[in-house]
């Protein structure tokens, strides 16, 4: 032992683990002279320092390429719902075409559950049309879509009231706005983002008359746009649910549709680096939220 009582040694090292490999950091003095406690220690931090910053950058590299894995395998997926949408149809047009046809030509000849049946099948085949129209929308978002430009959003608002003019009339709706900015953005998924929430609150309207009102505010980083309804509202439990596609919280015969609006609404914010989400309470009516990042115009 030397005077202060320290371990005499003129070697230190310290093992660092890369990938699966063994990497020793070693020491040395040149001159007969111990290491102090204070640099044993010193020696070690550099160490589990030096393994935590591998380890870090390897879990790095990692995840770029699951990312970058996932990208790929994203995009796979969204050609094959956009090619197998695509070529769906036309097997469903002569499924529906031959069996009107066979309920026209053979009408005399069929019995009342033999017109039920065939009723059945191509209704149950225009549904599926429906259903596979909507995956194409749905896969268009990221597949298609027009170039980015300045967007009135004003002028988009007034597009969708005239587009909707005759549902507004048969519920007697009333849609309102406030003042309204300009977005960088396609204006033709603008213009589908905005549709869906408004016919969203018209078809599940309560029994007073539909007030929907469309707002937009800015903070320092974003715009938020509310879409606000008196409607039936949601119970909270529902509140992601309803943004995932094909999820549906009512019966078709309760409320017609594919389940898809909100999932398409969704995807589009999130094109525009945005989120979206729902304030309601049942029997009170809903509020959907989304933000879109500012940009410079």
């Amino acid at each position: 032992k030397t005077e202060n009582f320290k371990i005499t040694e003129w070697k230190l090292s310290s093992s660092v683990n890369v990938s699966e490999k063994v990497m020793t950091i070693e020491v040395y003095y040149l001159e007969d002279k111990p290491f102090l406690e204070e640099e044993r220690s010193l020696i070690k931090d550099i160490g589990y320092r030096l393994r935590v910053n591998i380890d870090n950058k390897e879990a790095e590299q990692k995840l770029l390429i699951t990312l970058e894995n996932l990208k790929f395998l994203n995009q796979e997926l969204q050609q094959f719902a956009y090619v197998a949408s695509h070529d769906l149809q036309e097997p469903l047009r002569m499924v529906i075409s031959f069996t009107q046809l066979l309920a026209k030509r053979y009408n005399d000849k069929l019995d009342e559950d033999a017109k039920d049946y065939i009723n059945f099948a191509v209704d149950g085949a225009r549904r599926m049309q429906t259903l596979i129209n909507d995956l194409l929308s749905y896969s268009r978002i990221t597949t298609r879509g027009d170039p980015f430009k300045i967007v009135n959003l004003k002028n988009v608002l007034e597009d969708i009231i005239l587009n909707l003019q005759i549902k507004i009339k048969e519920t007697s709706a009333k849609i309102t706005y406030g003042e309204m900015p300009s977005l960088f953005a396609d204006k033709t998924q603008l213009m589908q983002l905005f549709q869906n929430l408004i016919s969203n609150a018209l078809r599940f309207r309560s029994k007073e008359l539909p007030l929907i009102h469309i707002s937009a505010q800015h903070s320092y980083k974003e715009w938020i746009f509310s879409v606000k309804d008196n409607g039936i509202g949601i119970e909270q439990r529902f509140f992601k649910k309803i943004f995932v596609i094909f999820q549906r919280l009512h019966t078709r015969d309760e409320y017609p549709g594919s389940g898809i609006g909100l999932a398409i609404c969704k995807r589009i914010v999130e094109k525009l680096n945005g989120r979206i989400w729902v304030e309601s309470e049942v029997g009170k009516g809903s509020t959907f939220k989304f933000a879109i990042p500012l940009k410079k115009l």
